[in-house]
């Protein structure tokens, strides 16, 4: 029986010297318990509609945190599969190009790489990816494929290809002029851009940096007021460092545009640090009620139902209460309708407390017959237009040190912090669209929080 055995060993031994290699790769894939079989990257790319190169991406990114990519083994595609399956060694390949997916490429004579793919029409795309490095050409290209499977391609394109200038010139005309934007906020765009565009005009905007951004604002503070005179222009003292920072909010305002508008993948100004200290930006001041009554005891009768009616409703001063009609009033039902706003979440109907019903009778008593509640004394066809000069005279002779009449929504917005009304209701009461916002609005005190 040895003799007969020896030979049959000897024969399987034999077959098992002579088996193919690749299946002895194969066999970490092949021991993947079956409820557990992974998917190749063209069966999962099939089954979520994309192109392989977008799955990759996906996985790069992990947008896809329960799979990984496995590593391709000989006879077998890329596998995508959940972690308890043993990745192999070898490097992973990309797929072969397909019609729809993309493939890169070098051209003759040259280092730099080349990328191929098509659209979503079907016509054939090829650029340049700007590298020598093919792990970044590849990273381009999956790029290409993402933006055109989520058709944004012709964006992404046009984003490059623009202009810091182009675009300067398409946000005043489009996102800075009335009705989107208040006039004087127009002003101060125009402003603004007239010094950004000498230092970012010719640039793309997806070649503006954090670190190009910081050079520009150094440059500026170095910088001194010019004035126009008869005989040419003379320099005075250096530019104040509030000036150059509202330069900075406008271009950070322009790049976020950008950003929605898919010209841009991040804004870079969340980089940059401005280089100085500006004091007083954004640090609403809170008016406490025996202020408000000293400053309302010096103020004429139609600043204190001014200052009566803001701080119990967070109405806007020039946009909503001063151009506001008699029409738009409903005592009756203790509600007064904005027609128009600032941003669309301020058109809305808005309740009414006591003591905001009282002031606005007492200023429909002095309103006479015209339709605004807030008639002009110049024009009484008109409304008031500004309060700065009555609020600073006021100020004065209550002996309040100054602060912007604005201050008083924020009291508004503040009181009702302080009451325990929830931040999701005062955002809604302010009519705000961004619950950030709010944090610029409730400034909370100490003695409040005790």
């Amino acid at each position: 029986m040895g003799t007969a055995t020896y030979p049959q060993e000897k024969v399987e031994a034999k077959g098992r010297t002579a088996m193919n290699q690749s299946t002895l790769e194969d066999a970490p894939t092949t021991a993947i318990v079956a409820s557990e079989i992974p998917l190749t990257v063209k069966e999962a790319a099939k089954y979520l509609g994309v192109s392989p190169q977008t799955v990759y991406l996906w996985v790069e990114r992990k947008q896809i945190p329960h799979l990984r990519v496995m590593g391709e083994t000989s006879g077998s595609s890329n596998r995508i599969s959940k972690h308890s399956a043993h990745p192999s060694k070898r490097r992973w390949r990309m797929p072969r190009a397909r019609k729809y997916d993309g493939v890169v490429y070098r051209r003759a004579g040259t280092a730099i790489w080349w990328i191929r793919y098509r659209d979503r029409e079907g016509i054939a795309r090829r650029e340049s990816s700007q590298t020598a490095d093919w792990q970044e050409a590849n990273k381009r290209l999956r790029e290409r494929l993402q933006a055109r499977d989520e058709n944004l391609l012709e964006v992404v394109r046009r984003g490059e290809t623009l202009a810091f200038g182009q675009w300067a010139d398409f946000f005043l005309e489009n996102y800075s002029k009335p009705p989107v934007r208040a006039e004087k906020t127009h002003e101060a765009n125009e402003r603004c851009i007239k010094h950004l565009k000498p230092a970012f005009g010719t640039s793309r905007l997806v070649d503006i940096t954090a670190d190009s951004i910081d050079l520009y604002l150094r440059e500026r503070l170095r910088q001194r007021v010019r004035v126009k005179a008869k005989l040419g222009y003379k320099q005075l003292g250096a530019i104040k460092a509030t000036t150059i920072h509202q330069e900075f909010r406008v271009l950070r305002r322009m790049l976020n545009v950008a950003v929605r508008k898919k010209l841009l993948a991040a804004n870079p100004c969340p980089g940059a640090e401005f280089p100085v200290a500006v004091k007083g930006l954004f640090r609403p001041h809170y008016v406490t009620w025996s202020e408000q009554q000293r400053i309302e005891s010096h103020g004429p009768q139609y600043l204190r139902n001014v200052i009566r009616i803001i701080t119990e409703t967070g109405l806007r001063v020039y946009k909503e209460l001063t151009p506001m009609r008699k029409n738009q009033l409903d005592l009756q039902n203790a509600v007064v309708w904005i027609s128009d706003s600032k941003t669309p979440n301020g058109i809305a109907e808005i309740p009414l407390t006591p003591l905001a019903i009282e002031a606005f009778k007492s200023q429909m008593l002095i309103s006479g017959i015209g339709p605004f509640l807030f008639p002009s004394d110049k024009n009484p066809s008109g409304h008031h237009k500004n309060l700065k000069t009555s609020w600073r005279k006021t100020l004065k002779r209550a002996g309040v040190p100054y602060f912007r009449i604005y201050d008083l929504r924020s009291t508004y917005a503040t009181r009702l912090s302080a009451g325990g009304v929830a931040d999701e209701w005062v955002t809604q009461l302010l009519r705000q669209g961004d619950a950030k916002v709010f944090k610029k609005y409730s400034q909370m005190k100490l003695q409040m929080k005790r």
